[in-house]
């Protein structure tokens, strides 16, 4: 490592408390966090599933429909950084969960009853100020209690594994089906009512993060060191490919389906299944990209399987062949999203001082959020109602290549790619 990156990784990858939860206690904990933002996901992506039902019941444009994706990123964003900011400064981590999990919920009940869409983009603009926080406190949680060695399979799980079964499988299918059987407004219903059984888990089983601790008693953050954290390569790098790549998920999610319902002309059902097999292919990369990346390192996966991901929107433009080689296509191309806890919380996390964790895990997932997330359906949805849906598509391939060109700039943070290479190759 260069004079100019003085944050060392030895020193992010090796806090003081490591060891001290039991084994059983770190899967727990995983499992648990997992499983809720799940079910966060399950809520943010309901809209997009829901939206074949939703657009022509409440007569959205598809610029409409990008400004309600965008509006619920942007406060995501905010909260990413602002409750993460919080929870590092008041060492209770445990509380702004609960309390976050607790109102994401309320906000579905709210979009269920919404008439206009001005009613449903503040239901949205609140859901996203409730469940942006969320992910880097879980992510915080599990940096302090899981040895490093096992850190990027722990983090691949934590973010992937329970968002993509349930918030991207589970919900694309099962919302699809309910809202055909019982209507859109029940279908948001059902999603909000899991989020109050996950707040009384997390009230139950989750103890006090590590590196938690009452606000008197914590080491008092240098700004000095905040500088040379958000000054630090890896940082800037993997912020900016959030932005890129959240960009291509959000897009993905939110004119995907309308593309093939409306152009590719399948049923909502179909395409249910076809959105639910990027649910299966980023359940797997919880897996196998995060656990192959504590092996092999972080930066080999995150430079190739973004241009994997360029065969889902060729895939969805081109090819008109058997649903099922279609389903294949998502499933492979999709794989992408296997390297998003790398660049969102692994390599951030490996990078910067173990006190500042959750601060610097809020800025690269509000910064990919708030200029990704939110501009993106918007820029999307304008370029769909003046050149169509394939628009989005062809927006979708640019960013992944781009999401593997930044990648080329990172430095390697896994602790066994590290101890290969020595301190000459570092």
């Amino acid at each position: 490592m260069s004079s100019a990156e003085p944050v060392s990784v030895s020193r992010a990858a090796a806090p003081a408390a490591v060891g001290v939860s039991s084994p059983a206690y770190q899967t727990m904990i995983v499992t648990l966090l997992s499983i809720t933002f799940g079910i966060v996901f399950f809520d943010r992506n309901a809209l997009g599933y829901l939206m074949p039902f939703v657009q022509p019941d409440l007569h959205l444009s598809d610029t409409e429909v990008g400004v309600l994706s965008s509006a619920l990123s942007l406060t995501w964003a905010c909260a990413a950084f602002g409750i993460g900011l919080v929870s590092d400064k008041t060492g209770s981590r445990k509380g702004v969960l609960i309390v976050a999990t607790l109102a994401f919920s309320a906000c579905s009940f709210l979009s269920g009853i919404a008439a206009s869409f001005a009613i449903l983009l503040g239901a949205r603009l609140l859901m996203g100020a409730a469940e942006g926080g969320i992910m880097p406190i879980s992510q915080a949680i599990v940096a302090s209690e899981v040895r490093p060695e096992r850190r990027g399979l722990a983090m691949g799980v934590t973010q992937n594994f329970g968002s993509n079964l349930l918030g991207t499988f589970a919900a694309a299918v099962v919302l699809a089906w309910f809202a055909s059987s019982y209507g859109w407004r029940r279908a948001f219903f059902l999603a909000g009512a899991p989020g109050l059984i996950a707040a009384v888990l997390l009230w139950k089983y989750l103890r006090p993060p590590q590196d938690d601790a009452p606000v008197a008693h914590r080491p008092r953050t240098d700004k000095g060191l905040m500088r040379a954290a958000l000054a630090d390569r890896n940082v800037v790098l993997c912020a900016l490919m959030g932005v890129v790549l959240v960009s291509y998920f959000v897009v993905c999610q939110t004119f995907m389906p309308l593309y093939l319902t409306s152009v590719r002309h399948y049923s909502p059902q179909t395409e249910g299944w076809l959105m639910g097999m990027l649910g299966i292919s980023a359940t797997l990369g919880a897996f196998v990209i995060s656990g192959l990346s504590d092996r092999i390192g972080r930066r080999p996966l995150m430079i190739a399987m973004p241009i994997i991901g360029v065969i889902l929107p060729l895939g969805a433009l081109y090819f008109t062949g058997s649903v099922w080689v279609l389903a294949v296509i998502f499933f492979v191309g999709w794989g992408q999203t296997g390297i998003f806890p790398l660049f969102m919380a692994t390599v951030p996390s490996e990078s910067v001082d173990p006190h500042l964790r959750a601060t610097v895990l809020g800025v690269c997932m509000g910064t990919g959020e708030v200029l990704g997330g939110v501009l993106s359906p918007s820029i999307a949805g304008y370029a769909a109602d003046r050149a169509g849906l394939q628009a989005p598509l062809w927006i979708m391939l640019g960013l992944t290549i781009v999401g593997a060109l930044l990648a080329l700039g990172l430095r390697e943070t896994a602790p066994r790619a590290l101890a290969r290479m020595g301190p000459a190759g570092r």
